[in-house]
C-alpha cells in the first residue's frame, strides 16, 4: 500500500494544504491536515515575489520557516493517522513560488527539500517545474496530467478549472491529449484589494464583490493587458498581476467606490475563465472547479451564468474534495517521479517533450 504525502502553498499564501494518499491502480485521498501561514511568513514571502535587498539570505531564513511548518503538519498529521515516517513513500513538496518567469528561461520555488527530509525523516520529492521549463516548456501549469488521471472516466467534453491565487484550466475530451493554460488572476487581485481597503484576507462567499456594481470602463481596461489575448501554452503570476498593476489601472479611471472595484475585479476574475475556454473548448459540457475559489458563491453564480450550456459545480460532484486537489497533485507526482513516469504534458507547457519531473533528496 504506496502512501505518499502532497504539499502545496499556492499564490494566495494563506497556508500549506498536506494530503495523504493510497496509491496503487487507483489514487485514494486518506487524510488531510491545514496549517494556517503566520502572518510574519506570509509577509516574508511576498516580499521575495519583488526584487528587493539581501534576497538570497531572505529567501533562505524564509524558506526555512516555511519548512518548518510543512515538517510540523507532517508530524501532526501522522500523529492524528497514528502512522510512523516509515510508512511513508516520499512527500511531493510544491514549495512556495517566488518568481515565475518561464520566458526569460526560470521558474523559482523555494522549500529547502534537503532540510525537509532531515526534518520528517521521509524522502522528498521536490522542484517539479524547472525541468519542464528547461525543455522549453512554461513549467506550468502541471495538474492538468493529474485532472486527466482523476477524471478522465466522466466521459464528456470537460473542463476543469482550479482558482487558487490564479486560475488554471484543464481540457479533457476522450482520444485527445489534455490541454491546459493559466487563465489569469484567480483570486489574487480579489484578495490584495480586499486587504488594502478593510484588512481582510480575503472576501468571503464574494460578498463585498456582491455589494458592488462592474465598472464596464475599468473592466475593458483591465482585459486589455496583453495577457489575456494570448492562447496557451501560457502561465502567469505576481509578476504580471498584483495591486500596483490594479492602481496603475485605477489612476486613470474616474473616482469608484471600493465595493464597486471588487465587483469588477470578480466580473474579471470571471470573465477571462470563461473566454480562454470558449476559445480553447468548443461545446464544453462540465466545468468542474477545485481551490478557494469554489467557495466564492458569487463567483461560481457568475461562471455559471456565463457559460449556459454547461454544468457548472465543485469538484464535490465527484466525490473529490475541491481544497485538496493541488495536494493531491504533488503527492501523485512524487509518485510518477519514483515510477519514472513523465509528469508533464507539452499539449499544455509547450515543452519538448514528456519528462519525468522532480528531484529526489532521500531520507
Amino acid at each position: 500500500m504506496p502512501l505518499y504525502l502532497g504539499v502545496m502553498s499556492g499564490t494566495s499564501l494563506d497556508g500549506l494544504d498536506i494530503a495523504l494518499i493510497e496509491q496503487e491502480q487507483q489514487l485514494k485521498l486518506l487524510a488531510t491536515h491545514y496549517i494556517p501561514m503566520p502572518a510574519e511568513l506570509r509577509q516574508s514571502l511576498l516580499a521575495l515575489c519583488a526584487s528587493g535587498p539581501d534576497e538570497i539570505a531572505r529567501a533562505a531564513l524564509a524558506e526555512n520557516a516555511w519548512v518548518a511548518l510543512a515538517a510540523a503538519g507532517i508530524h501532526q498529521l501522522l500523529t492524528a493517522q497514528q502512522l510512523q515516517p516509515s510508512a511513508i513513500r516520499a512527500i511531493g513538496s510544491h514549495g512556495q513560488t517566488i518568481r515565475h518567469e518561464p520566458a526569460r528561461g526560470f521558474t523559482v520555488q523555494i522549500g529547502n527539500p534537503a532540510l525537509l527530509a532531515e526534518l520528517t525523516g521521509i524522502s522528498v520529492i521536490s522542484d517539479f517545474r524547472r525541468r519542464d521549463v528547461a525543455a522549453g516548456g512554461q513549467g506550468a501549469p502541471l495538474v492538468p496530467a493529474f485532472h486527466e488521471s482523476l477524471f478522465e472516466s466522466q466521459g464528456e467534453r470537460l473542463a476543469v478549472l482550479n482558482i487558487g491565487g490564479f486560475s488554471n484550466l484543464s481540457l479533457i475530451e476522450r482520444g485527445t491529449p489534455v490541454r491546459g493554460f493559466d487563465c489569469g488572476p484567480g483570486n489574487v487581485l480579489l484578495d490584495a484589494w480586499i486587504h488594502d481597503r478593510q484588512g481582510q484576507s480575503y472576501d468571503a462567499g464574494g460578498a463585498w464583490a456582491a455589494s458592488g456594481k462592474v465598472l464596464p470602463n475599468l473592466l475593458s481596461a483591465l482585459l486589455s493587458d496583453p495577457f489575456f489575448a494570448g492562447t496557451g501554452p501560457k502561465s502567469t503570476g505576481r509578476e504580471v498581476f498584483n495591486l500596483p498593476w490594479l492602481k496603475h489601472h485605477l489612476s486613470s479611471q474616474p473616482a469608484c467606490s471600493d465595493a464597486d472595484v471588487q465587483a469588477t475585479l470578480l466580473e474579471l476574475t470571471a470573465q477571462s475563465i470563461i473566454s480562454s475556454l470558449q476559445t480553447a473548448q468548443q461545446g464544453t459540457q462540465a466545468l468542474l472547479v477545485c481551490g478557494g475559489g469554489a467557495h466564492n458563491s458569487v463567483l461560481m453564480q457568475r461562471l455559471a451564468a456565463l457559460l449556459p450550456n454547461a454544468r457548472v459545480s465543485s469538484t464535490d460532484v465527484c466525490g473529490v474534495d475541491p481544497d485538496w486537489v493541488e495536494a493531491m497533485a504533488f503527492a501523485w507526482l512524487a509518485h510518477c517521479c519514483l515510477e519514472g513516469v513523465a509528469g508533464n504534458r507539452p499539449s499544455v507547457t509547450g515543452a519538448r517533450g514528456l519528462r519525468v519531473l522532480g528531484a529526489v533528496y532521500p531520507a
